[in-house]
């Protein structure tokens, strides 16, 4: 087995929603954390919102004022990648969930990366061989799932490309539990444990309310109070993103077949562009965020 040091630093890559909740509990969970995304002005608001969500934990009793000042030390910005992983000895990807942009990325980290660092998506669908492929180093490549929001929800999933070995799932393992998650070992398959299961309930719920037989928020509290789960279905679906919900069907249609064929109705909302909570507008309308 390689020898690799422990992980001090983090960098994670793309500012987006996971993207700045992975760089959350990264800062808070003790880690150097470098945050990179292209656009300064995401990489602000994801600063700004790091801070935001630090202060509510505070006042909620969870969180003392040392250790959100302390975090957020940890915390910097950077818009170029190359320079944002150059020390990392962990690499998170969170961009957005495509094949053809992650393989760009991920080709240009393991250039840009020190020979010893780890390389890991936070893709909720696509093969993790296919991109450890397009580095030399599979073996130390590996998925983390992460759930959204990422500063509340417990849980990583943590999966294995056909190379990634022994070493590399243990440093996944430990980061993810260093960030306070409980983690479950998954056998690659597209969409994993959580994402093919949810990809199934929320595409049904769209056939329901498609053939009218009952309202979106009937379904939602159905759920809920019927098979007390945390979240409707369609509110799961508008904070995950229509776009990304469509995206991971059409993968696990062409993956696994039939049953995974998207309805109708949630191809008509993306083509509305009515892409959930992130710009104010899905299955249901929001305020907009401060």
């Amino acid at each position: 087995m390689r020898n690799k040091k422990d992980v001090s630093t983090i960098a994670v890559i793309g500012a987006g929603t996971m993207g700045r909740g992975i760089a959350h509990v990264s800062a808070l969970g003790g880690f150097q954390t470098v945050l990179n995304d292209v656009s300064d002005e995401l990489l602000q608001k994801a600063q700004t919102r790091i801070r935001q969500d630090l202060h509510k934990a505070i006042s909620l009793g969870k969180l003392a004022d040392s250790e959100m000042e302390a975090a957020f030390g940890r915390l910097t910005l950077d818009n170029n990648m190359d320079r944002a992983v150059e020390n990392a000895d962990l690499v998170i990807e969170a961009v957005p969930e495509r094949i053809d942009l992650k393989l760009d990325v991920f080709s240009r980290l393991d250039l840009a990366c020190a020979s010893h660092a780890v390389l890991a998506s936070n893709t909720s669908s696509l093969s993790i061989t296919e991109m450890a492929n397009v580095t030399q180093r599979p073996d130390q490549f590996i998925g983390m799932h992460f759930f959204n929001p990422v500063h509340k929800m417990k849980l990583v999933e943590i999966i294995r490309g056909l190379e990634t070995d022994d070493c590399t799932f243990g440093i996944a393992e430990t980061v993810a539990r260093t960030m306070g998650k409980e983690t479950v070992e998954v056998k690659e398959s597209p969409g994993f444990v959580t994402s093919r299961i949810n990809a199934l309930i929320g595409n049904e719920a769209f056939y329901m309310l498609q053939e009218g037989i009952a309202s979106a928020r009937d379904i939602d509290k159905a759920l809920k109070l019927g098979l007390n789960y945390p979240m409707g279905p369609f509110e799961m679906i508008d904070l995950v993103g229509l776009d990304t919900r469509l995206s991971i069907l059409n993968f696990l249609h062409q993956s696994l077949g039939e049953k995974y064929r998207p309805c109708p109705l949630l191809v008509k909302y993306v083509k509305a562009g009515r892409l959930g909570k992130k710009i104010g507008k899905g299955v249901y309308e929001y305020p907009p965020e401060d």
